[in-house]
């Protein structure tokens, strides 16, 4: 059985990955901080992957022990990498979901059976307000989504998918909207560094 890390364990493996910026960055919400998790850059290395994804899937199955999954949905693009390899520690088949003209939509061949349990998996969440959209998105196609799970949970436990949320992390990080900007923060440029523009996540 894999052994599920300590939140001080995973805050030292996206430490090692360089994987905590620091400086201004506007978050995929629009709102502003001055940290930003780089989830790319941690799953840039495939044993380092394994390891939070192995141990994502097995919090997953700790912490919901009597739910059953048959598909993981991932929300593109932040959420591919991760849905995959915690689909491929829980042996369920994975897809995603992507934008199409804003909306998350199935495309590529991708289906859900009506009735299908599904447990959604991101990389990071803040406001999980793309989360809400995929799991929208998966409902439309017939889905049951019984759960989600991330790697990180960057509101500490504040956002609300509306389904239980399993994170491997608790994180929280200062945000400010645009106009409530600290001194500090404001003198340095503003960075997007997230996949999409002004959106909320």
């Amino acid at each position: 059985m894999t052994r599920i890390p300590g939140e001080a364990e995973v805050l030292a493996e996206f430490e090692t990955a360089g994987a905590i910026r620091t400086g201004h960055f506007i978050l995929t919400s629009g709102l502003h901080s001055p940290t930003y998790l780089q989830c790319a850059l941690v799953m840039q290395d495939p044993a380092r992957g394994e390891r939070l994804c192995a141990a994502l899937a097995a919090k997953v199955q700790a912490t919901l022990p009597d739910a059953r999954f048959e598909l993981v949905v991932a929300p593109a693009v932040g959420g591919i990498l991760v849905g995959y390899e915690t689909a491929r520690h829980l042996r369920l088949p994975a897809i995603f979901a992507e934008r199409v003209e804003g909306t998350f939509a199935l495309r590529r061949g991708f289906a859900i059976r009506p009735g299908t349990r599904v447990l959604v998996v991101e990389d990071v969440i803040s406001t999980a307000l793309s989360s809400r959209e995929c799991i929208a998105c998966v409902q439309a196609a017939g889905g049951e989504v019984v759960a989600e799970a991330c790697l990180v949970d960057r509101s500490s436990g504040k956002s609300n998918p509306g389904v239980p949320l399993v994170a491997l992390l608790s994180y929280e990080v200062p945000a400010y909207q645009p106009d409530a900007l600290p001194s500090e923060l404001a003198a340095l440029p503003a960075e997007k560094p997230g996949s999409r523009d002004l959106v909320s996540s």
